[in-house]
Order: structure tokens, then sequence, then C-alpha cells
């Protein structure tokens, strides 16, 4: 029950701090996740029996390192972004494309046309979507701890069903 608890309090930690945080590109890998760190260290301090609970200790730090390091991946995704010289590179090269497109059917006006558009309808999905998914714990399209909350969910049904 006691790891139950600090799982659960790692999980409200992430959701009502650390996921704002991401969002705000201010979470960094020094916010220690204590509830996660004495849950592994509990674990790590209980000496098992016989082999059930040896392997169930061995389940348990696997999933406690699995966490850890989702957590770490979350955190290094938030605090990246589209870098102001990819941004360029990207409008340069559909520039230059547009132009050899204007060149290549400069004699027929209607084919020009929509080459044109098509491409530069291509080019704003593009821009759009790359933008999007910039920063992907902020905005609509965004990802948020829904996943986590289902483990308290559960965790809470499976707790009232015993």
């Amino acid at each position: 029950m006691q790891l139950r608890a600090l799982v659960a309090r790692h999980i409200e930690k992430c959701v009502n701090e650390e996921w704002p945080a991401m969002g705000e590109q201010r979470a960094t890998l020094a916010m220690l996740p204590t509830p996660l760190i004495e849950t592994m260290q509990r674990v790590l301090a209980h000496t098992p029996a016989n082999d059930a609970q040896r392997t169930a200790r061995r389940e348990i730090v696997t999933s406690l390192r699995n966490a850890l390091d989702a957590r770490r991946q979350r955190i290094i995704v938030s605090q990246s972004n589209v870098g102001s010289v990819k941004w360029v590179g990207l409008l340069l090269q559909a520039l230059v494309t547009l132009i050899a497109i204007a060149m290549v059917h400069s004699d027929n006006r209607l084919t020009c046309a929509i080459a044109m558009t098509l491409f530069s309808t291509a080019i704003a999905v593009s821009v759009f979507m790359i933008a999007s998914y910039n920063r992907p714990f902020t905005g609509k399209i965004s990802v948020g701890p829904e996943l986590l909350q289902q483990v308290i969910s559960r965790e809470v049904k499976a707790t009232s069903d015993h």
C-alpha cells in the first residue's frame, strides 16, 4: 500500500508540477522525482524471502527504471524545439523550389499556377505540422498526462475491488 501511495504521489506531482513546467520549457532533469526515488529505495531495501518475492522485486525495479526513463525522455522532448536555422532552411528551400517551378512552367500560366498552388499548399501544411509539434506539451495538439492519470484511476478501482 505504501508503494502504491508513493507511485500515486509521483503521478500527482508529474501531472500538477512537471507537466506545466514541461509546457513552459522549465522542466529540468535536476528536478528530482522524490516519490519515485523513495519507492525505489524502499523496494531495494526490502530483502526478498523466496523466489517469488525476488521475481516481484526485479519486476518492480524494472518498472520503476522504465518510469524514470520515460520521465527523462519527456523532459528532454519538452526542452527541444525547431531552431531558427532549420526554419530558415525550410523556407529558403521552399522559395527556391517555387522559383524553379515558375521557371519551368513560365510558358504555360495555368500549369504554373496549378503547380505553384499545389506546392505552396504542401509547404503550408508542412510548416503548420512542424509548428504544431514544435512544443508538444502546449497548445491544442499537445501531449497530456491522461495516461498517467489512468494509472491512478486503475489503482483506485483495483483497491476498491479488493
